[in-house]
């Protein structure tokens, strides 16, 4: 059998990929990410010769169901800031790192197109740090993968439509997401504040981030996640713009350093409905949180279900 090409490795393409390779198929993901895990991310910032880590997509992950809950156990988490929530050890992108393994996962690619021939299908990518949302795609050339049996997609449903034929990107049309601007700041001193707030302007969500297990307790890191209707508004802000609106809004003393980072695809806010999209004749799926509700469980989820799809094709 020729593999399986999964365009994205968050957690919808990594669940999937998984399903598919403990059942025997081979599989390539292509990600236009360093690593794997999409927003289950941790971002690394050395400021004078200290390294500190910041969680600065997914903060928290919670179980409905017992297959989730499985993972997270496996995962190495740990309950955080209460019994019902968990984040992995020593940062988010752990649990990316730990359903990679074994996992044939190109990073830094961007598919820019997908080619249907008599073998199968081609994928179309470019290095991902020639791409920039808004402007024209690189002259570059782009390199081509393949031949695939299927293609499946777990990019946000925007992305995805981009690619996908119109027999499937049609449907992917009602979903939407709310983008988040994130800040990242480091303080010299403990803040008297509580570990996590919940805003309702701005700031959607501050957390210190140092205080979750495994991370560095003697830092005073926080991570501050804007509100959609303040990241929509200051969607293509400069970065310098959001930081000091956003710091303006917590008590606190100017910080060590802050970044920004801009999430344009971050809060699920209309669903497909399905756990997943698949078209047997085209060898072709869709799979992502947008597919059923804005938790990573449902991402989880999604992936499975188009797995379980293709191996029943």
């Amino acid at each position: 059998m020729l593999p399986i090409a999964v365009l994205g490795a968050g957690l919808a393409g990594l669940s999937a990929a998984q399903a598919l390779t403990a059942a025997g198929r081979a599989v390539r993901l292509f990600d236009k990410g360093r690593a794997a895990g999409g927003r289950l991310a941790t971002r690394r910032i050395e400021h004078a010769g200290q390294s500190h880590r910041f969680d600065h997509g997914a903060q928290y992950l919670r179980a409905e169901r017992a297959g989730f809950a499985a993972l997270l156990e496996a995962g190495g988490t740990a309950p955080w800031p209460d019994a019902k929530r968990r984040v992995p050890v020593p940062g988010m992108s752990a649990l990316g790192r730990h359903l990679a393994q074994g996992l044939d996962i190109r990073t830094g690619r961007h598919a820019s197109a997908l080619h249907r021939t008599a073998e199968g299908w081609m994928v179309a990518h470019l290095d991902a740090a020639l791409v920039r949302p808004g402007r024209p795609m690189p002259s570059t050339p782009a390199e081509l993968a393949g031949p695939f049996s299927a293609v499946l997609v777990t990019f946000p449903a925007e992305q995805a439509r981009a690619i996908l034929p119109p027999e499937l990107a049609a449907p992917l049309a009602p979903i939407e997401y709310a983008p988040c601007w994130t800040v990242m700041a480091a303080f010299d001193r403990k803040l008297d504040l509580p570990d996590t707030l919940r805003y309702h302007g701005p700031i959607g969500w501050a957390a210190r981030d140092s205080a979750k297990p495994g991370r560095e307790a003697a830092q005073e890191n926080w991570v501050i996640q804007a509100g959609p209707e303040f990241s929509r508004a200051q969607l293509e802000a400069p970065t310098e713009q959001v930081i000091a609106a956003l710091l303006a809004e917590l008590p606190a003393p100017a910080p060590l350093f802050a970044m920004a980072h801009r999430w344009r695809y971050s809060l699920l806010e209309v669903a497909l409905g399905q756990p997943c999209l698949w078209d047997a004749g085209l060898g072709l799926g869709y799979a992502s949180d947008g597919c059923l509700a804005g938790r990573a469980e449902s991402a989880w989820e999604s992936g499975q279900a188009l797995a379980q799809r293709v191996l029943g094709a």
